[in-house]
């Protein structure tokens, strides 16, 4: 958008509002629908700028072509989410490519390479991995992708088989993988069709009754953390933005008393390492950047270190920017 703002000689606020990329005829994005970075063809934009026909894109899927993550999870068959966790694979990591390159780039992939990656997953068909006693450990930032792949096989699929065919403990690191892939495809079911409950959505799934307690628990708090991270993943950004803080996408967890919590990595010479939003006292710094959010101990953290910032457990990122910079605001309690 910012490249498209620099070829009509506007600033990249006035595009914003203006809008016109969205005006009739415009080039559609070549990104994927739900990809949060919007990507044009620069010779589609700039034909139409200049008021010459716009150029047909390929209508030929090609091993070259570059993919996000969503085209990527589609080739494989799998969902974004999964999709974070495969992409540290040797395989596709050292394939990556910034588009545009730069810090500021999106991440894509060669088709050609997403499909090899697929046709090396681990399963029970041609080209599968590992089977049954062959005790090779998956690393553990692979498992919940590998599990997923074994619930496309095989949605009623037991514990003692997924510990079998990957070579993991039965407990806790199947089961409770498993509730947590069973969990997250029950809330992807749920936000399309919102009148299930979870339970009702784990049955649609196919998975055996006795797993639906669980799942469901898991899925109730990704149904959650989902309806929190908007704002949060805006707080991220505005904070990257402002140079305080490194992109990244955020991740909420859920804490051991059901409380949801995120964190954010603040650039170096900030004052401290990270800011950690919790749902039950808003955002605060955090004295670590390796483990920012701590152990829960049913209380508001306190100490040396910590300010709690904000005049609501949701203050608009500009809010939250100012208190980070000013020393003088904040409490070293929540005041919400």
């Amino acid at each position: 958008m910012a490249d498209l703002a620099a070829q009509l000689g506007m600033p990249l606020g006035t595009f914003r509002n203006k809008k016109p990329h969205a005006q009739e005829g415009h080039p559609s994005p070549i990104s994927s629908r739900t990809s949060r970075a919007l990507l044009w063809d620069s010779e589609q934009t700039s034909a139409f700028h200049a008021g010459k026909p716009v150029p047909a894109l390929p209508d030929t899927n090609d091993d070259e072509d570059l993919l996000d993550r969503h085209e990527a999870a589609a080739e494989v068959g799998v969902s974004p989410s999964s999709w974070n966790k495969y992409k540290s694979d040797p395989l596709l990591s050292e394939h990556v490519v910034m588009v545009p390159p730069g810090d500021e780039g999106t991440e894509h992939w060669p088709r050609g390479i997403v499909r090899q990656f697929k046709a090396s997953r681990p399963g029970r068909g041609a080209g599968g991995g590992r089977r049954k006693g062959s005790g090779d450990m998956v690393p553990r930032d692979l498992t919940l992708p590998r599990i997923a792949e074994l619930l496309d096989e095989n949605p009623a699929i037991t514990l003692t088989e997924v510990a079998d065919i990957l070579g993991i403990a039965k407990f806790p690191t199947a089961q409770a993988g498993l509730a947590q892939v069973r969990g997250r495809r029950i809330a992807d079911l749920i936000e399309i069709e919102p009148e299930l409950t979870p339970l009702q959505a784990a049955e649609r799934l196919g998975y055996p009754t006795v797993t639906h307690r669980g799942a469901a628990v898991v899925a109730e708090a990704e149904l959650r953390a989902r309806r929190e991270r908007p704002y949060l993943q805006q707080v991220t950004d505005a904070l990257a933005k402002a140079g305080v803080a490194e992109q990244s996408e955020i991740e909420v967890r859920k804490l051991a008393g059901e409380h949801l919590a995120a964190a954010v990595a603040l650039s170096e010479g900030q004052g401290a390492p990270a800011l950690v939003w919790d749902e039950r006292y808003g955002w605060r710094t955090a004295t670590s950047r390796r483990h920012p959010i701590g152990k829960e101990t049913g209380s508001a953290p306190e100490g040396e270190g910590i300010r709690y910032l904000g005049s609501s457990l949701k203050p608009e990122p500009a809010e939250l920017l100012e208190a980070l910079a000013d020393n003088r605001k904040g409490s070293k309690t929540p005041k919400v």
